[in-house]
């Protein structure tokens, strides 16, 4: 048997039922639709209209903003960054960055960056570059001896 002679089973595949096509095709005249009122016209659109009764959507209040453009940080902490390098997944004696904890399985998507907290204790000396960090985190590492890499602030335009 080769690629070119393997089939579906008879029946297993249905052809799709051509509407509009006359009479003796059973699908003829209204095509299906049954006969006058909103449904049967084209272009209609009513997945939350609910007979005229004011619509769920409408009814819930609406509260907060969410800012369009906000970044979306993945969160480690101190605690994962020691696991990770006891289990040998990170080299502490290279910079640790997002790529490496991508690598080392910690997340699956880097986002918009990392933000290191200080949730655990960090016993190993790492130099870390990330896209944030907490008060916590930053003095956690430097107290083993090691330090937090941060990208530089922006300057405020003098207006």
């Amino acid at each position: 048997m080769r690629l070119n002679q393997i089939s579906d089973n008879p029946g297993a595949r249905k052809g799709r039922m051509r509407v509009g096509r006359g009479i003796g095709s059973g699908k003829g005249k209204t095509a299906g639709r049954g006969v006058k009122g909103q449904k049967s016209r084209t272009g209609v659109a009513i997945k939350g209209f609910e007979g005229g009764q004011m619509p769920l959507y409408r009814r819930i209040p609406k509260r907060g903003f969410r800012p369009p453009h906000q970044k979306s940080y993945q969160v480690v902490n101190l605690g994962t960054l020691q696991k990770a390098i006891d289990d040998r997944k990170l080299d502490a004696g290279k910079l640790i960055d997002a790529e490496a904890m991508l690598a080392a399985g910690l997340f699956k998507n880097a986002a918009d960056g990392v933000r290191l907290l200080g949730k655990g204790e960090i016993k190993t000396k790492i130099e870390v570059k990330v896209a944030g960090a907490s008060a916590s985190a930053i003095a956690a590492v430097e107290k083993a001896g090691g330090k937090v890499e941060l990208p530089p602030k922006p300057v405020a335009e003098a207006a």
